[in-house]
């Protein structure tokens, strides 16, 4: 059996049964839980001061009655977080590789803070739709392109997540085929392209970072603009 280089995307099987659903638990298992203790050790710690200061400054810019969503996006961005980076680890998986799951967790995300916007303040949300002054022989072209634009949301979320996630592990794997191909020819070079695959790790660990943080942030933003 021939393996590509696409087949690392593939969702793992043990006796037929899929492990995306393990992979996807995995963050839970990591993070420790509350506990009656008067004093915790250091990383509860920084764990807790690092979901407030994230949780501060992702809230900041929404008003009080967007505030019950902080739990929600919160946890979704420690999810996306830590699947992101685990998923850089030797023989893992990493299931937001997988369009279909980026989408299921965009477009339901999505839809619920326009049905938010709908249910608190219709006029307003309808009113994005076509900008203030807008001559009238473009209201109707403007109303269909705000429209388009609208539904592009979701699409624009879930395929950026894949495509910068998959592109990364792409390029690390071909990447790492070449000095495993070129250590026994030319060693020179296969240290050199081993010093590139060092700092396109790094640089990708910085990718799984900003492409969990920007996929929640963009979140707050449609959220800001319904509350």
């Amino acid at each position: 059996m021939n393996l590509t280089f696409f087949d690392q995307f593939m969702s793992p099987q043990i006796l037929g049964i899929p492990l995306t659903i393990l992979a996807l638990l995995t963050p839970s298992i990591i993070f420790p839980t509350q506990n009656t203790r008067w004093l915790t050790n250091r990383f509860s710690t920084l764990q807790l001061w690092t979901i407030n200061s994230f949780t501060k400054q992702l809230m900041l810019p929404i008003n009080k009655t967007g505030h019950q969503w902080s739990i929600i996006l919160t946890s979704l961005m420690t999810m996306l977080l830590m699947i992101n980076l685990l998923g850089l680890l030797p023989y893992t998986f990493t299931p937001t590789t997988q369009l279909s799951l980026n989408m299921g967790l965009a477009i339901p995300m999505w839809l619920a803070t326009v049905l938010t916007g709908l249910r608190n303040q219709p006029t307003t949300s309808l009113g994005h739709l076509l900008p203030e002054g807008t001559p009238i022989l473009l209201t109707p072209i403007l109303i269909i392109i705000e429209t388009i634009s609208l539904f592009i949301r979701p699409l624009a979320l879930g395929v950026r997540l894949t495509a910068n996630l998959t592109a990364g592990h792409l390029l690390i794997q071909l990447t790492s085929t070449a000095v495993l191909t070129l250590l026994p020819t030319v060693p020179t070079l296969s240290l050199l392209t081993m010093i590139i695959l060092f700092l396109l790790t790094i640089l990708e660990l910085a990718v799984a970072m900003i492409q969990a943080y920007v996929f929640v942030l963009l979140l707050s933003l449609y959220l800001q603009e319904n509350t």
